[in-house]
């Protein structure tokens, strides 16, 4: 039985090694908001991925802090739950918050994994014991500074390279970096900044062979997605408009896309990401996992859920060294030739530097029941 003792709720703030620029704007710090679950004496660790402002999605760092304290935390602390799954149920009478959400309900998966002696991903069923990982490269100044921040990053051997993209600002970068590297698997993301006036300009990356083309519409809108998807030859990939498992059947449905970006915080935690998985899969949908620029806590939860077999596609989950001078995990997660090996040992396999998140912490409380 998983029974939940205590919680604590920590805030750093980690400053990232570069300028990373997208269609929303520039981010050079990451706010982080992690949560600690007690029971038997273990810990179960989980990562928010709000932001300070309603950007990617609805919900926001204020709001998600106020929800564990005054909503979330109340109904777990001191109550036994027969498995994460029950835990979630306890949740499910509230609309929307799925990022808010997912914090209770990931460190509920860490802390029963560890309790059973297992690792995340084999709970969740997966099998691999590595993983192939892409790279999210943010907007650069010119078209050389882009091909030059691909080159170092195809050394490295990431196995996909991700641009992101504006528009005025998408043709161009994707045609030199397709020029400079012909044989690349190569992707762009924009962040919803497209409308369906722009679809002759979205056509015109047909030409590129592009993998995919991520989100180019509104996050709240299916149907013009499926309508631009019939106008273009290279696949959509949806994310944002993706935060259950019925909206990826939706979109499948519809046609509003051939692959879906799963991003475990989005949908409201590890439960709801393998029915999306699973969704996708009987429609013949590859799915890979996204990121939100998250700590060492985060990133280890995206790997074990892309041990999943239908995590076909080069995930998000690009070695920590890129982001940070120091992580608030002990243990080092760095890719290999593209492919990152999956942390070992019970739960998410990761510890947290408690004496480096303790020199940072913004924000640290306790709650018990």
């Amino acid at each position: 039985m998983l029974r939940i003792e205590a919680a604590e709720i920590i805030v750093v703030r980690l400053p990232l090694k570069f300028r990373f620029e997208t269609s929303f704007g520039v981010q050079t710090e990451k706010v982080v908001p992690l949560l600690v679950l007690h029971g038997g004496g273990l810990q179960g660790l989980s990562e928010g991925t709000m932001e300070f402002a309603p950007m990617y999605r609805e919900e926001t760092i204020a709001g998600g802090l106020h929800l564990l304290k005054e909503v979330f935390l109340p109904r777990i602390l001191g109550k036994t739950f027969a498995n994460p799954e029950d835990l979630e149920a306890a949740l499910g009478g509230f609309r929307g918050n799925k990022m808010a959400r997912a914090m209770v309900e990931m460190a509920a998966w860490d802390l029963w994994a560890r309790m059973l002696d297992v690792p995340l991903g084999t709970l969740l069923g997966g099998r691999k014991t590595e993983v192939e990982v892409g790279v999210s490269l943010g907007i650069q100044p010119d078209e050389a500074a882009t091909v030059d921040v691909v080159r170092r990053h195809v050394e490295q051997g990431y196995r996909r390279i991700k641009l992101k993209i504006k528009p005025g600002w998408d043709i161009q970068p994707v045609r030199a970096t397709r020029e400079a590297f012909p044989d690349i698997r190569l992707t762009v993301d924009a962040n919803s900044a497209y409308t369906l006036a722009d679809t002759g300009r979205l056509r015109a990356l047909d030409e590129f062979g592009l993998t995919y083309i991520e989100q180019p519409l509104a996050w709240d809108d299916l149907i013009d997605h499926a309508t631009l998807q019939a106008r273009l030859t290279t696949p959509l990939c949806l994310d944002e408009s993706i935060t259950t498992a019925q909206d990826a059947r939706k979109g499948l449905a519809l046609g509003a896309g051939g692959v879906i970006n799963v991003k475990v915080a989005r949908v409201g935690g590890h439960a709801e990401a393998r029915r999306v998985h699973d969704i996708s899969q009987a429609f013949g949908a590859p799915v890979w996992c996204g990121g939100m620029l998250e700590s060492g806590v985060g990133r280890a939860h995206n790997i074990h859920l892309s041990t999943l077999p239908n995590f076909t596609l080069p995930g998000d989950t690009s070695s920590a060294s890129r982001y940070w001078a120091t992580d608030v995990i002990n243990e080092p997660l760095e890719a290999v030739d593209g492919l990152m090996p999956v942390p070992t040992g019970p739960g998410i396999g990761v510890t947290l530097n408690r004496e480096f998140v303790a020199s940072i912490a913004e924000l640290h409380e306790e709650r018990t029941a």
